[in-house]
């Protein structure tokens, strides 16, 4: 039987991406050819984000059931730790490491390939994923390191 070669588009979804990271981060790696999709909290984000050509899932970023859905037959995942910390409503965990787990989980059980974390600072555990980036920085140069990431694994 020939080998078969696969030359679709490789969805990536960023986790967070109605925060400033998350949304330079889409504005970022968004265009043709690409297959973005985006996990929001905020249901006012979404007119935004689908008008860069993004598909939007929103709930609870601390639902791993709901990030998982979303990660589905996804390539790569971004998640932006801020959504774990910040003033967001979270029903599911109460803590940045129960969510950051439960996005470990996540990514496990959808069989994504590769994670991209964004966090303020380093975590309490070690994280599940190939590349950590420090949101430390101006959004816009996080965003572009995340693209050449993204790009350098296609």
């Amino acid at each position: 039987m020939p080998e078969v070669l696969w030359l679709g588009i490789v969805p990536v979804l960023v986790v967070g991406a109605d925060t400033t990271w998350g949304l330079a981060i889409v504005e970022e790696i968004a265009g043709p050819g690409r297959e973005v999709r985006a996990f929001i909290s905020d249901p006012d984000a979404a007119g935004r984000l689908r008008s860069l050509g993004v598909k939007v899932a929103t709930g609870d970023v601390s639902d791993g059931s709901h990030v998982e859905a979303a990660a589905r037959g996804a390539f790569t995942v971004i998640l932006v730790g801020h959504s774990a910390s910040d003033q967001r409503e979270r029903a599911f965990a109460s803590s940045i490491d129960a969510v950051y787990r439960a996005w470990q989980e996540a990514a496990s059980q959808a069989a994504v390939s590769r994670i991209i974390w964004i966090l303020d600072e380093p975590p309490a555990s070690p994280l599940l994923g190939d590349v950590v980036l420090s949101a430390g920085r101006e959004p816009r140069q996080v965003a572009a390191e995340v693209a050449a990431l993204d790009d350098a694994g296609d």
